[in-house]
């Protein structure tokens, strides 16, 4: 059997770019289960209510939900399930660090094959106020609007 190369996105989360101002990310492995992964190689997951949490110097990857293998036993997962991320010590120490301080989190942005290997990209966070999105929006469609006049102009249309 070939071994697999490259990276293959299962799920991503776009609303947390929306709803966060994201500060630092890291690459962390996860402790899965047989029919979790098979489950995550058929290209199911949600990371929308995700978030991780750190107890007792580990970290944990908390409402990710990996639905259940359809041709699964009784040795199926748990939807919800809290699940074990990977990271080195230092980088550990370094996200504790940051969470304790007020207003930080940390979020899950993509999950993910790399290698073979299932990853997930996490996030130190803070939340944004209301009109903190609505600025970002408004400056998002004035720059479309002005790469799409630009673009007019270029081919000559008015």
């Amino acid at each position: 059997m070939s071994k697999e190369t490259g990276r293959k996105l299962i799920a991503q989360n776009r609303k947390a770019r929306h709803d966060y101002h994201i500060d630092d990310t890291f690459e962390a492995g996860l402790v899965l289960t047989g029919t979790e992964v098979k489950s995550l190689r058929a290209g199911r997951a949600s990371l929308v209510d995700g978030f991780g949490d750190i107890e007792n110097g580990e970290i944990w990857l908390l409402n990710v939900h990996i639905p259940e293998y359809t041709q699964g036993t009784w040795t199926n997962h748990a939807t919800r399930r809290k699940r074990k991320l990977l990271l080195n010590r230092a980088e550990i120490d370094k996200i504790e660090r940051r969470v304790d301080q007020k207003g930080s989190t940390i979020v899950p942005l993509s999950l993910y094959f790399k290698d073979g290997r299932a990853k997930v990209e996490i996030a130190l966070a803070r939340g944004k106020k209301e009109y903190d999105k609505r600025h970002a929006l408004a400056e998002r469609q004035a720059n479309r609007e002005a790469t799409r006049e630009l673009g007019r102009r270029v081919k000559g249309i008015n």
